[in-house]
C-alpha cells in the first residue's frame, strides 16, 4: 500500500512570483513540481494477525457515561485494529450494544441500586445547552435495549474492555456470571463470557492465543473508585502488592506464546475534569442570605472560640486550626463550601466537654469536588449542609490517590521492560492536556468539560477524539518499539474523523 501525497508549497511560492495570469496559475496546481511518496505500511517483528485487547473503559470505549453502538466503534482498540487490518490482522470482533441510548437494563427492566433505591446504568448524557443532563431530558423515548440476562452478544471477542473492572477482576473467575451479580459480577463482563461464565478475562483472552494485545488502564479503577466516593473508605484504593500480582498475571498469561504488545500507564486522574470543573467557592448569595447563614453557624463558631481558649497553650489546639474551622459568608459570588474534614482535631476526644463540636471547614483551593455535585449546590448543599467526605477530595486524599498511581507506574514500567513490552505514558500526555493543552491535527485538546475536546461528557472517559489521540500514541509506541512504520507511512487517525460530542438524537 502506498499513500502518495503532494508538496506545493514550491509551486505555490513560485505562482504567486512568476504567474501572468489565473491559467498559468491552475497548471502549477495541476502538474506540481514535487511528490513525495510514503512508505508501505509494514509490521516490523510484530505480528497483527490476531489482536486482543484487555481493558476497563478506556478500552472499551465508555464515554460520556455510557457504552453504546457509536462509542464502541470509536473505541481506542476499534481504532488500531481498522489500521491493523492493512497489513493482515483478522477481524476484529466487540460486544456490541444493542443501541445508541447506553446504558443496561436486566430482565427486561431498569436495573435498581437496592441500598439507594435509584436506577444505575443509565443512558448516556448528552449536551443540553450549558452542560452535561441525561439523555432522556432530551429524549424521553430514549431507553437502553441492551439486557446482560436476555440478549447477550456470542464471542468470542477481541476487545475485552469492562467498564469499572479493577486489576484483580480481570482474573477473577465468575466476574462474568450472572449468577454472581450484583456482589461479585460486573454486567460488561457477563456480556462477554458466552458459554463459559465462571472464565476470567484473561481466560477470554488466553483462550484466542493472541499475536498481539493492548493491555490498557489496568489500575485505574484501582484508584478511580476512591476518588469518586471523595475518598470516603466505601472503595479503598487497591494495595500495590494487589495490583502486581495481578499485572504479572495478566503479562505473563498473554506473553505465555509469544504475544508482543503495548501497556499503557496511568494518568493522574485527579486532573480530569470530573474532579476540576466545581470550583470550591461557587456559592452567590445576597446580603441578606449571607447574614443567615452566619446566624445558623454562630453557635457553632462560638464553641469554636471557646475550645480556642481553653486549649490555647497546650498545642492541642492552635489559633490557626480555629481560624480554618470558623465559618463565614458574605454578599457576593465566590462564598467558600463548607466540608466535613476527619483529619481535624477530635475537640471532644481532648475535653467532653467539646464534644458536640463537629470538624467542619471551608474549603480552599486545594480541594477538590467531585462533579456530581454541581447538581446539588442550589439545593443548600456546601452551605447549609455541609458536605460529607464522599463530595470531597481534600489534600491527603489526593496524595494517597497519586502515591498508589505513581506506585503503579512503576510497576507497569518495570514490567513492560523486562518483557520487551512497547510502553504508552498516558500519564505524561494527561499532565500536557491538563496545563498546556495537547495538539492533534488542527485542534488543541484540554481536560476542560464541554469544551476541551478530550474529555467526555462524564468528566472521565475520552471523547472519540481522544481516543483517536490515544490511538496515536500507542501507534507511535509500537512504532518505536517493534519497527513498525505507522506513524511514517502516514497510517495515524486524523483528528477531523472523530467527534467530540454525540447527538442527543443519535439511536
Amino acid at each position: 500500500m502506498k499513500n502518495i501525497k503532494y508538496l506545493l508549497l514550491s509551486a505555490v511560492l513560485i505562482g504567486f512570483t512568476a504567474c501572468n495570469d489565473e491559467e498559468d496559475f491552475e497548471d502549477l496546481l495541476d502538474n506540481p513540481t514535487s511528490e513525495v511518496i510514503l512508505p508501505e505500511l509494514t509490521t516490523g517483528s510484530a505480528d497483527f494477525s490476531n489482536y486482543v485487547a484487555v481493558g476497563a473503559s478506556f478500552t472499551a470505549g465508555f464515554t460520556d457515561g455510557g457504552l453504546f453502538i457509536a462509542s464502541q466503534e470509536n473505541s481506542f482498540p476499534n481504532i488500531l485494529a481498522n489500521k491493523f487490518a492493512n497489513i493482515g490482522s483478522s477481524t476484529f470482533t466487540q460486544p456490541l450494544m444493542n443501541d445508541n441510548f447506553g446504558g443496561l437494563i436486566l430482565g427486561g427492566n431498569p436495573v435498581i441500586n437496592p441500598m439507594t433505591g435509584q436506577r444505575e446504568l443509565t443512558e448516556r448524557l448528552v449536551f443540553g445547552g450549558s452542560g452535561p443532563v441525561p439523555l432522556q431530558s432530551l429524549n424521553p423515548a430514549a431507553m437502553s435495549t441492551t439486557d446482560f440476562a436476555l440478549n447477550n452478544p456470542t464471542g468470542p471477542f477481541n476487545n475485552l474492555g469492562i467498564p469499572g473492572a479493577k486489576s484483580f477482576h480481570l482474573l477473577a473467575p465468575g466476574y462474568g456470571n450472572l449468577l454472581n451479580f450484583p456482589a461479585a459480577a460486573n454486567p460488561y463482563a457477563i456480556r462477554v463470557t458466552g458459554n463459559t461464565p465462571n472464565a476470567s478475562i484473561l481466560d477470554l483472552a488466553v483462550a484466542q492465543n493472541p499475536t498481539f494485545f493492548t493491555l490498557s488502564e489496568v489500575g485505574g479503577n484501582d484508584v478511580l473508585g476512591y476518588a469518586t466516593t471523595g475518598g470516603d473508605g466505601t472503595n479503598p484504593i487497591t494495595p500495590t502488592s494487589t495490583f502486581d500480582a495481578s499485572l504479572n498475571a495478566l503479562v505473563t498469561g498473554l506473553t505465555a506464546n509469544g504475544a508482543k504488545g503495548v501497556i499503557g500507564n496511568l494518568p493522574n486522574i485527579t486532573s480530569l475534569s470530573h474532579f476540576t470543573t466545581v470550583p470550591y467557592n461557587p456559592v452567590p448569595l445576597d446580603a441578606t442570605n449571607a447574614a443567615a447563614l452566619n446566624q445558623g453557624y454562630a453557635l457553632y463558631n462560638g464553641g469554636i472560640q471557646q475550645a480556642l481558649a481553653a486549649l490555647n497553650g497546650t498545642g492541642l489546639f492552635t489559633a490557626e486550626e480555629a481560624a480554618a474551622r470558623t465559618i463565614t459568608f458574605a454578599a457576593g459570588s465566590n462564598n467558600a463550601m463548607v466540608i466535613i474534614d476527619e483529619t481535624l482535631t477530635d475537640l471532644g476526644a481532648i475535653n467532653s466537654a467539646f464534644a458536640g463540636i463537629p470538624k467542619y471547614r471551608q474549603a480552599t483551593a486545594e480541594d477538590l469536588f467531585v462533579l456530581p455535585l454541581s447538581a446539588l449546590i442550589p439545593q443548600g448543599y456546601g452551605t447549609q449542609i455541609p458536605l460529607e467526605d464522599k463530595w470531597v477530595l481534600i489534600p491527603q486524599e489526593q496524595d494517597e490517590i497519586a502515591t498508589a498511581t505513581q506506585a503503579y507506574n512503576t510497576s507497569i514500567s518495570a514490567i513492560a521492560n523486562s518483557n520487551g513490552l512497547a510502553l504508552v505514558d498516558l500519564n505524561s500526555i494527561l499532565e500536557q492536556a491538563s496545563t498546556t493543552g495537547i495538539t492533534f491535527d488542527a485542534y488543541n485538546m484540554n481536560t476542560n468539560l464541554v469544551s476541551g475536546g478530550l474529555v467526555s461528557l462524564d468528566g472521565i472517559h475520552l471523547t472519540a477524539r481522544g481516543y483517536a489521540l490515544m490511538a496515536n500514541s500507542f501507534f507511535k509506541a509500537i512504532d518505536a518499539t517493534y519497527g513498525t512504520n505507522f506513524e511514517a507511512s502516514g497510517n495515524l487517525a486524523k483528528a477531523g474523523d472523530y467527534p467530540t460530542n454525540y447527538s442527543p438524537a443519535l439511536q
